[in-house]
């Protein structure tokens, strides 16, 4: 993952950007991550810490009426954080991740289901994780009442959390890159 966390960093140093990160099951490991590389403070502005659903309202601006329509775990609270953070932070990107790490299931989410909300210079969307990183690292769960599987990530606790970091540095990696540059500035 070092090697991931290098080329982002790699990548948002040549356009001359900066990243900061949202976190809740991850709880600053995708910042450490990213920090753990010599270089890593040309382009890391800081992160917050969301850990409590309050927080990712209090700390990064998610709508209440989100909080409780959508609830901690979804994609739409995902982009919420990333550009809550992205405000709050004064970076150029913002990467958050939430979902549920297990052991049990959280509200009616499986173990394994996060989700990463990415805000970039000019508009922010969110991904399921499992679909981020190599399909070895995912798998599908059962969910009651819905109409097909969910993908998810697998895995104990911690084997969740990084691949969680993992599919946020990789989601970041690639929209990143796929940016337009502005050669005329």
């Amino acid at each position: 993952m070092r090697d991931l966390a290098a080329s982002l960093i790699d990548a948002l140093r040549q356009r001359n950007q900066t990243l900061c990160f949202c976190e809740s099951l991850t709880a600053g490991l995708a910042a450490a991550t990213l920090a753990d590389v010599p270089g890593a403070s040309d382009v890391l502005r800081g992160g917050l810490i969301t850990y409590a659903t309050d927080l990712k309202q209090t700390l990064a601006h998610v709508p209440e009426e989100v909080l409780a329509q959508h609830g901690p775990v979804s994609p739409v609270t995902a982009r919420e954080m990333a550009r809550g953070a992205k405000r709050v932070c004064g970076a150029d990107w913002a990467v958050a991740m939430t979902g549920v790490a297990g052991p049990d299931p959280q509200d009616g989410h499986q173990v394994g289901e996060v989700w990463v909300g990415l805000a970039g210079p000019h508009w922010t969307a969110s991904s399921a994780a499992a679909e981020l990183v190599e399909a070895s690292r995912g798998r599908y769960a059962l969910v009651p009442g819905a109409p097909e599987p969910l993908r998810v990530l697998a895995g104990e606790r911690a084997d969740i959390r990084r691949a969680a970091v993992e599919a946020a540095l990789r989601g970041a990696l690639t929209a990143v890159r796929e940016q337009k540059v502005d050669l005329g500035s």
